[in-house]
């Protein structure tokens, strides 16, 4: 094999990948310019191998989206709103609570609740929802509001954003999410998200949090305009993150889907793209300890897949994925925790239920 990678022209980065060295960007440039996806999962396999073994995780775990209103209408969104707006909604704290409730006969060990920067709902409100999702599952780990979301109700509060983490905290919060990073580029949030927050205050409330005991994933929107370079810069400024804070969890590469956006006129990603930014993601990101194939986006066959080609999680059973799903996938909303451990089975992985921290529950 090693005579494969060679004639691939990635002799130098396979030496450095058994060698634990750190990838360069033009490194980075190199693996996404090719095409031979077959030599890019080899050498992320090996990190993935070495990094997670032959373990392959997932998690049952709730989706609640509290709301679609938001003031930002990023380009590449078809979820957000504005207040008035036919599809536009807001759940009360009474009705997150009964969204729970529904699911209390099934051993949910996370809710991971996320949603628009709405302009008119208190601080009061996301306090009281974290209260609420506790009284009905005490032991239940909640993951909620993006950074994105942590520096709007810093604002609301009137607080710091450490300040704002440590209310929350208190309230029942456990971990953040990771999106919101979309792609750091000033450029890219200049043409698609212009009203959100920018990169490098992403970075700081993920550090700040980190400071705070809260571990945070990450995210990076692919496969709409963004450049090999910009992309590479993304990743590179989360790992050097990772270097100072250590906080962060997982990585979701997440696939962009045009349908229903102001983006509408551009195409899927393909397979190819999808598996080769989960690729490069796991071998630029070598202090990242999981990197994540999220089913909803690449579909549960591509997810499969990736396994061997850096990924280690498929994320879990959703119950109930709407933000994605107004995007035009056409995914399930919610896949059966059989129905993942068969597909890691089938991929040779060993199947490992975890909690949201990766603590291990069970081995299948």
């Amino acid at each position: 094999m090693d005579n494969y990678i060679e004639q691939a022209g990635f002799g130098k980065i396979l030496e450095k990948v058994r060698n634990q060295e750190r990838l360069t960007l033009e490194d980075g440039q190199q693996l996404y310019k090719s095409s031979d996806i077959l030599a890019l999962g080899y050498l992320a396999n090996i990190v993935r191998e070495r990094v997670n073994k032959n373990d392959a995780f997932f998690i049952y775990n709730q989706h609640v989206n509290y709301s679609n209103i938001c003031t930002n209408l990023c380009k590449f969104c078809a979820f957000g709103r504005e207040k008035g707006h036919e599809l536009a909604y807001e759940m009360t704290v009474a009705d997150v609570k009964e969204k729970v409730r529904e699911r209390l006969d099934e051993p949910i060990t996370e809710i991971h609740m996320v949603g628009g920067i709405h302009p008119e709902l208190p601080f009061s409100y996301y306090v009281d929802s974290l209260k609420a999702i506790k009284e009905v599952r005490p032991d239940v780990h909640i993951q909620a509001f993006t950074c994105v979301e942590i520096h709007h109700l810093a604002t609301l509060a009137d607080k710091s954003v450490g300040d704002t983490l440590e209310v929350l905290k208190e309230a029942g919060l456990g971990s953040l999410p990771g999106g919101g990073a979309e792609v750091f580029s000033p450029r890219i949030r200049n043409l698609t998200c212009e009203r959100k927050l920018p990169g490098d205050q992403w970075l700081e409330v993920a550090r700040t949090a980190h400071q705070h005991g809260l571990r945070t994933n990450a995210t990076m929107l692919y496969g709409h305009v963004e450049t090999i370079e910009e992309r590479l810069e993304h990743l590179d400024a989360l790992r050097k993150l990772q270097d100072e804070t250590g906080g962060f969890l997982a990585f979701i590469p997440l696939a962009f889907h045009p349908k229903n956006t102001a983006m509408s006129d551009l195409s899927n990603t393909t397979g190819m793209n999808d598996l080769k930014n989960i690729a490069v993601s796991r071998l630029m990101l070598d202090n990242f300890p999981h990197i994540k194939a999220y089913w909803v986006m690449i579909g549960p066959k591509t997810a499969q897949v990736a396994l061997s080609f850096g990924a280690d999680d498929m994320d879990g059973t959703v119950k109930e994925e709407v933000i994605t799903h107004m995007a035009g996938a056409e995914t399930a909303q919610a896949l059966g925790h059989k129905t993942l451990i068969r597909l890691i089975k089938e991929a040779g992985r060993t199947p490992i239920e975890r909690d949201t921290l990766y603590n291990v529950l069970a081995t299948f």
